[in-house]
């Protein structure tokens, strides 16, 4: 595999915490593994109880002064953030690569730049973050929108620099400050936004980032000095992170896990099928967590869809992820790979056939083909459990109402997707499925203007959108008496 060279990825400390690099080597050491090889690139540590608390002190210290500033200003300083991220959008985009192992094709066009829309969209509807007047004869009411306060976000390790500005965008833009724990196995990119954001003009303290696994995430979540937390990650941590946030009463964003279903009907476009398929299954190397992994195929086009889905999925570009042309990269750790490898054996001993795919390279670095396996029953445990991994379940059904049945039979409900030139069974069919975020003849668009979030087991409140506005601020309703008070004694 021919490499590129490479910039060097080591940040200038670990943390960032009230506009400044932070370092504290007494924290653990955390390698940073490029996964196209297998090399250390960067170290970071762990944050301490003392990196934890001067972060909190920052955020307490900074944040009500933000709360006061006028939302138009708060807008202000997103939009200009959202802009100079883009200015940066190569240079963050390599960094992401490096981080994660994504293709730089996809980088370039999906983790940064979603980013800046985020930050650009509530840049945008901080000024009109209103309340509303109640009229009450001669009386009235008012409400207003006020801030949580310190927003705790815990990021997962797929998409560093989206999702930490998914999680800063609206938290900021009403009134809120944040500290923010990267995933240890993708701790580089959330610094450069917090440098950016600062850049932009945010007065520091507002968006701290601290490194650290398991035991730092519980130690922010649990600390009475978080207001709020909003996590990305597995269902059994949200359970873990839930559970301990309501301890205290905190506020809880929960974006988990998924095992999503996609239908697709005898007269949908094959080619459009397939194109969706492969984006809701192997784009970021499967490791997506609303991945469309049950694909549903109806008895007639079964056949035909796997023969094209095959040959398609030749044509996957595997090579070094910092090349454009690569355009299907390896997966993000050994642990991973690891993974993947197991339930690729469970598939077979329960009897799915292995299509294509599935193999590891000979190369350094935590290499996987896409795999495509078809005969797949609801019973199996790669149609049960999340793999999050390059690998596409084909099932077979017959009709509409076996096809939602099985659809919904599962305790996830995070996405779900339709392929079918009937549009009135498209909505239909979307209608009767159990998930939050939807697609039609498409899948795993993102836009910021489409709230996103999952029920059952796959999460809790929403992001992005207007609806995320509701997760990151509350209601003060005041009631206003214009006549006298009438008591009875």
């Amino acid at each position: 595999m021919r490499q590129t060279n490479r910039p060097d990825a080591r940040p200038r400390a670990s943390h960032f915490i009230d506009g400044v690099y932070v370092e504290d080597d007494a924290g653990e050491t955390i390698d940073v593994i490029y996964p196209a090889t297998g090399e250390v690139i960067a170290t970071v540590h762990a944050a301490t109880q003392a990196v934890i608390d001067r972060a909190f002190e920052s955020a307490r210290a900074a944040q009500a002064a933000w709360a006061a500033t006028p939302p138009r200003e708060r807008g202000r300083v997103l939009t200009r953030a959202a802009q100079i991220l883009r200015e940066r959008n190569r240079e963050m985009s390599i960094l992401e690569t490096m981080d994660t192992g994504k293709p730089l094709q996809e980088t370039l066009v999906a983790d940064a730049t979603s980013g800046a829309d985020a930050l650009e969209y509530f840049g945008g509807i901080a000024a009109g973050l209103t309340g509303e007047h109640i009229p009450l004869g001669e009386d009235w009411a008012y409400t207003i929108r006020e801030p949580l306060g310190v927003c705790v976000g815990i990021g997962a390790w797929n998409y560093p620099t989206q999702i930490a500005c998914w999680k800063a965008a609206p938290a900021l833009a009403c009134g809120n400050a944040m500290v923010f724990k990267p995933s240890e196995t993708t701790p580089l990119c959330t610094l450069k936004v917090a440098e950016i954001l600062i850049e932009a003009g945010l007065p520091a303290g507002l968006f701290n980032v601290v490194q650290g696994a398991g035991a730092v995430g519980g130690a922010l979540t649990t600390d009475p000095r978080a207001d709020k937390v909003s996590l990305t990650g597995s269902v059994p941590t949200g359970r873990k992170v839930y559970s301990a946030a309501a301890e205290s009463m905190k506020h809880v964003t929960m974006e988990l896990g998924g095992k999503s279903p996609m239908l697709v009907f005898d007269d949908a476009d094959l080619e459009d099928a397939v194109g969706g398929a492969i984006l809701g299954n192997f784009y970021s190397s499967g490791q997506i967590c609303t991945n469309g992994t049950r694909v549903f195929v109806q008895k007639g086009l079964r056949a035909r869809f796997v023969e094209r889905m095959a040959e398609r999925m030749r044509d996957a570009v595997i090579g070094d992820p910092l090349d454009e042309a690569t355009n299907f990269g390896p997966l993000v750790s050994a642990r991973q790979m690891e993974i993947v490898e197991r339930y690729l054996k469970i598939a077979e001993d329960e009897g799915a056939r292995r299509v294509v795919g599935g193999e590891r390279l000979d190369r350094p670095g935590y290499w996987l083909t896409p795999a495509l396996f078809d005969g797949v029953t609801d019973d199996m445990t790669m149609a049960r459990e999340e793999i999050f991994g390059p690998v596409l379940s084909v099932l077979e059904f017959d009709d509409e109402d076996e096809g939602i049945a099985r659809a919904n039979a599962t305790e996830f409900g995070l996405s779900a997707g339709v392929f079918t030139r009937d549009i009135g069974r498209a909505h239909r069919v979307i209608g009767r499925l159990r998930a939050g975020t939807c697609f039609i003849n498409s899948y795993n668009d993102a836009p910021v203007e489409m709230p996103f979030g999952g029920v059952k087991m796959s999460g809790i409140g929403r992001e992005n959108a207007k609806a995320a506005i509701e997760h990151y601020s509350q209601v003060k309703s005041v009631y206003v008496r214009m006549g006298r008070v009438e008591a009875p004694f």
